[in-house]
């Protein structure tokens, strides 16, 4: 989304920049997770407070929008919660706020549709996120599906199963098999685990203190899902809950999580007026419609359809930060593109069978990893964030390295202001868990 200006009374089109991003540390849905018998709002909350907290050059005042992705809109994820966050969190009542529900690719929507503004001239700084209490709201709990899906063949009866839709994606390519995809997973722990060792995803986690009778407070500093030293036999072992003699289990596919995520985005020109460090800028985005029984394919169109937007090519990509909602689905996504299941650049940091997917607030969990990967690695220009979609979608957002020396965004970053930032930013709330393990 690059500036230009254009004459009479046609608008400028600003640059988008992804300020900072959090998330809280993802649990496991259920009545043994960290978050059972916690709220929805309070989670997304938090990672609201943490955001300012970690930006006080941002007058609240400043915050033009906040927009809040959940994908069952009820309860405690309910009552337009992008409002009702802003509220609880203590920004200032002048502040509106909106709900978005495009199901997995919900905080990834929240980050698009308000950038759309920002660049139109509507925002100047605004706040988008995710959550997801899968404990509080299974997925599909109090839907209501049109019996026409059914009665006139709209889509496949599969469609309405996630697993079984990677099930059907799995039968579409039959290159990839479930051993490739048990060692996709195992990577994908190892990778999380790694990352955790070296102090790559503390930063971005938001301390949450949860309250269980008969065990008192917990200060929860880490992700409850991984499973360190998963093991291809571990694997072998499992059950497939979706077909008999099937591909697909609980070891290479993301788990039912509690979680939720916010980031801070800002037109490039209110970034430098408020002197908020800048992470990455929005190339551009797209998003796509497939089969709904086979959804996983999703990111293949979207990813091509972005592209095509930005003038790029998937050769000048050099980061891919893919949503594991299934290992199937990533693999085809790399075959598609003839990218090795082992690509140094895909998931640095593992993915999100190790780490979690509480739906709508993935995206931004995405955006973080890549934009603390575009800190640690100048060399690479562009990278992108993309998952698959519920009923049938796709999406893709590509972004750009504001540290590379080819940066095409509005005005140099300037270094030292970012350091300063950057610094202040990660303490005191990232020295609390730098020290935390997988």
């Amino acid at each position: 989304m690059s500036q230009h200006r254009s004459s009479g009374n046609q608008r400028v089109v600003r640059d988008v920049v992804f300020v900072d991003g959090v998330r809280t540390p993802f649990g496991r849905a259920g009545e043994k997770g960290i978050y059972a018998g916690m709220r929805a709002d309070d989670l997304v909350v938090k990672c609201i407070r943490e955001l300012m907290r970690r930006n006080p050059a941002l007058p609240a005042a400043r915050v033009d929008e906040v927009a809040v992705a959940a994908t069952t809109q009820t309860g405690d994820q309910g009552l337009t919660i992008g409002r009702t966050a802003a509220l609880l969190a203590g920004l200032p009542r002048t502040v509106p706020g909106f709900a978005i529900d495009r199901m997995c690719a919900g905080a990834m929507t929240a980050v698009t549709a308000t950038a759309g503004g920002i660049a139109f001239g509507a925002y100047d700084v605004v706040i988008a996120g995710g959550v997801e209490h899968m404990g509080n709201h299974p997925m599909g709990a109090g839907a209501d599906p049109n019996p026409r899906f059914m009665s006139e063949r709209l889509v496949d009866p599969a469609a309405l199963n996630m697993g079984n839709t990677a099930e059907n994606l799995h039968d579409r390519f039959p290159a990839i098999t479930r051993d490739r995809t048990d060692a996709y997973a195992v990577a994908s722990q190892n990778k999380l685990q790694a990352a955790y060792g070296t102090g790559q995803i503390q930063p971005d986690l938001v301390p949450v203190a949860t309250m269980k009778p008969g065990q008192g407070w917990t200060v929860n500093t880490v992700d409850e899902p991984p499973r360190p030293g998963t093991t291809l036999e571990d694997l072998a072992s499992l059950r497939t809950p979706f077909r008999a003699h099937g591909r697909v289990t609980a070891g290479n596919a993301a788990g039912l999580n509690d979680g939720a995520t916010a980031a801070l985005l800002a037109s490039s020109d209110g970034a430098a007026e408020l002197g908020l460090a800048v992470k990455m800028r929005l190339v551009s985005y797209a998003y796509a419609g497939v089969e709904p029984e086979v959804m996983g394919i999703g990111p293949v169109p979207s990813t091509e359809k972005a592209l095509a937007k930005a003038g790029l090519d998937i050769g000048d990509i050099g980061l891919f930060e893919i949503n594991e909602a299934f290992a199937v689905q990533v693999l085809s996504f790399l075959d598609h593109f003839g990218i090795s299941d082992d690509d140094p650049r895909v998931n640095r940091y593992g993915g999100a069978i190790a780490v979690g997917h509480p739906l709508a607030s993935s995206g931004i969990r995405l955006m973080n990893q890549l934009a603390r990967q575009f800190e640690e690695d100048h060399t690479v220009r562009y990278g992108i964030t993309a998952m698959c979609v519920g009923l049938g979608m796709g999406a893709t957002v590509i972004w750009e390295n504001p540290h590379h020396a080819d940066y095409s965004g509005a005005g140099p970053l300037n270094a030292e202001n970012t350091a300063e930032i950057s610094a202040r930013n990660e303490s005191p709330a990232s020295t609390h868990t730098a020290g935390a393990t997988a």
